[in-house]
């Protein structure tokens, strides 16, 4: 999938082709990659915890953030021409199926049920990861098919981080392991303890979450100043 989307795009934007735009969308390829092919996904399928925390992030925050970030203006008018995806990317719908997403894949019967099932649901939770994820960003970097402004989409994106947030802190700071799967590792990888593992995990997502999410919010909270600043002048 990720070398599909890298060629279909470098192909549709051949002619009006943005360098930084292109280094965006071809980072995100490059992150999938890193996600689903690398050995992060043999330790995020078999040993640790903290992997597979650690490929959510990637699959359902990162990797579509670059995505759509990387996207040109008319390419995602015409991707956003479907009612489909003009129905799904409304800020009020697309916020609860990324946070709503996020939490049930990470409940303790499905996520381990998921990991085995690895051809079948493990599969979907990724592809499902990566979907929610597009939608979710799609609503704080594109201008169609609803415009958001600056300070919505900076409020779009504390709202975001108030509701994800907790997840990560729970696994960090829960005091027993919760998920089974992992109690069947073949061996402990970094001398880690099922809890230790959980809680790094948890801890990586609350952290990264914490960078993200403030910098996007900064960004477009400045630009939001900024705008104001030009109104009163």
């Amino acid at each position: 999938m990720p070398l599909a989307l890298a060629v279909s795009y470098l192909l549709v934007t051949r002619d009006g082709r943005d360098a930084l735009r292109t280094t965006s969308f071809l980072s995100g390829c490059a992150l999938l990659v890193v996600a689903l092919v690398t050995p992060l996904d043999t330790l995020a399928r078999t040993y640790l915890v903290w992997a597979h925390l650690l490929q959510n992030v990637v699959l359902a925050e990162w990797a579509p953030l670059l995505l759509v970030l990387g996207l040109p203006p008319a390419l995602a008018e015409r991707l956003a021409r479907p009612r489909i995806v003009r129905v799904l990317t409304q800020p009020y719908l697309a916020l609860p199926l990324w946070v709503g997403t996020y939490a049930l894949w990470h409940v303790p019967a499905v996520y381990d049920a998921a990991l085995r099932r690895p051809d079948s649901l493990l599969a979907l939770e990724h592809a499902t990861y990566v979907l929610v994820g597009l939608l979710f960003w799609w609503c704080v970097w594109q201008d169609e098919p609803h415009r958001l402004s600056s300070g919505a989409r900076a409020g779009y994106v504390v709202a975001a981080f108030v509701l994800s947030a907790p997840l990560g802190l729970v696994l960090a700071l829960v005091p027993r392991a919760i998920y089974g799967f992992y109690a069947d590792a073949p061996e402990r990888v970094w001398g880690l303890t099922r809890l230790e593992d959980q809680q790094l995990g948890g801890m990586t997502m609350a952290a990264e979450q914490s960078i993200v999410f403030f910098a996007v919010f900064a960004y477009w909270f400045l630009r939001f100043l900024a705008e104001q600043e030009r109104a009163d002048t």
